[in-house]
């Protein structure tokens, strides 16, 4: 696939929007994922100014950061702000300016540390634009297979083999443990979280159990659950929140876990092709975590929870959509029909719809709320809810 130029309109259509109703715009996702990119496009079509905080120069420009900043006009540009929070402060004057001669685009690799200081410094001020790799949108739906195998890193994805991109994804994983997760200021020695990421591979899709971890790892649990914040914070992992309410039944009441990127996740677990992970025992869960991804493009994930009780009822996914309740319930199968589960999710959670996706082409009702849907089809019928 190299060579090929993916166009992610819709994201920069949301950036653009960001930037012209706000004086600050965060462009939040993982290292990699084309952040860079994107945003020198964007600039390339108007005065600005760049800095990239990896850059020794950039950085000494910023020694006296009002000085610098001041009198710039147009876009400014500052790439892994998370390496400087002493500007968060500093951009709360400059954005309060009338009439505001600047507006700031801040990339970050999505470390609490920037969240926090940015919403704290920033309120009313800053607007936050998430970003992944590659979604299914982006790449179109007959590339569905490659971007489930490979992930959406776009250097995974559109390497020139399978070879290639296995090795994108290792130099990434041992670049990520051994240099960048010491930008967000994290000591915890590289093979520590090399093996808890490994575990999570294989618990991805699976409710997080803390004690069963921790004793695998030789671990406190407390310190085991630090280490699963830090990898989340950095947008490796996903936690997936439970719903629970009271329906006079006992439900899950701790969080799934899943790997983000799919191309990832497959390197952690040693598959090396696509013939192998059909016959992977996380197959499913792979598709799994791959669908919920990509649901979560479309939805946000600010109101999206899993539901599990201990009698054994559970839902993949529920997303509020415009204020109704829509369930996900995910198959890796062309033959999709209602479980049991599914009866007892609509009944309980009072679905106003419920969404079976799965890997064929073919969408069909199953109920009056309920369907299957393609994963080919699954963001146009996400956009009509």
């Amino acid at each position: 696939m190299s060579g090929i130029e993916i166009q992610r309109k819709e994201l920069t259509e949301s950036i653009r929007l960001a930037l012209r109703q706000n004086p600050v715009t965060a462009l939040i996702g993982p290292r990699q994922c084309g952040k860079t990119t994107l945003a020198r496009q964007l600039a390339a079509l108007e005065p600005h100014e760049y800095f990239d905080l990896e850059a020794p120069s950039d950085l000494e420009r910023l020694a006296n950061p009002m000085t610098t900043l001041e009198p710039l006009k147009g876009l400014v540009v500052v790439d892994e702000v998370q390496r400087k929070p002493d500007l968060f402060p500093l951009l709360r004057v400059l954005s309060d300016r009338r009439p505001l001669p600047a507006r700031f685009l801040l990339l970050g690799s999505a470390s609490p540390a920037l969240i926090r200081n940015s919403s704290e410094s920033l309120a009313g001020r800053v607007a936050f634009v998430n970003m992944t790799g590659f979604s299914l949108a982006e790449v179109g739906a007959e590339s569905v297979r490659p971007l489930w195998w490979r992930g959406g890193f776009p250097r995974s994805f559109l390497a020139e083999n399978d070879a290639a991109s296995r090795a994108w994804r290792e130099n990434f994983i041992q670049t990520f443990l051994e240099r960048d997760i010491r930008m967000f200021g994290v000591q915890v020695p590289p093979m520590t979280l090399r093996r808890l990421w490994n575990m999570l591979a294989h618990y991805h899709g699976q409710i997080w159990n803390a004690s069963d971890i921790s004793r695998s790892l030789g671990e406190a649990h407390t310190t085991v659950k630090r280490h699963l914040d830090i990898l989340t914070g950095a947008l490796m992992v996903r936690q997936l929140p439970p719903w629970f309410e009271n329906l006079g039944k006992r439900q899950v009441k701790s969080p799934k876990v899943y790997l983000q990127d799919s191309g990832i996740l497959h390197e952690l677990l040693g598959v090396d092709s696509f013939a192998r992970l059909e016959g992977h025992p996380k197959l499913g869960a792979s598709w799994e975590g791959f669908v919920v991804e990509e649901v979560l493009c479309v939805t946000g994930d600010r109101q999206a929870y899993f539901w599990a009780t201990h009698s054994g009822h559970e839902l993949d996914l529920l997303v509020v959509v415009n204020g109704r309740r829509v369930g996900i319930e995910v198959k890796y199968s062309d033959a999709v029909s209602l479980t049991k589960s599914m009866h007892v999710a609509l009944a309980d959670l009072k679905l106003d719809q419920l969404l079976v996706v799965h890997p064929g082409k073919q969408c069909y009702p199953l109920t009056e709320k309920a369907e299957a849907v393609s994963i080919g089809a699954l963001r146009e019928r996400l956009a009509t809810l």
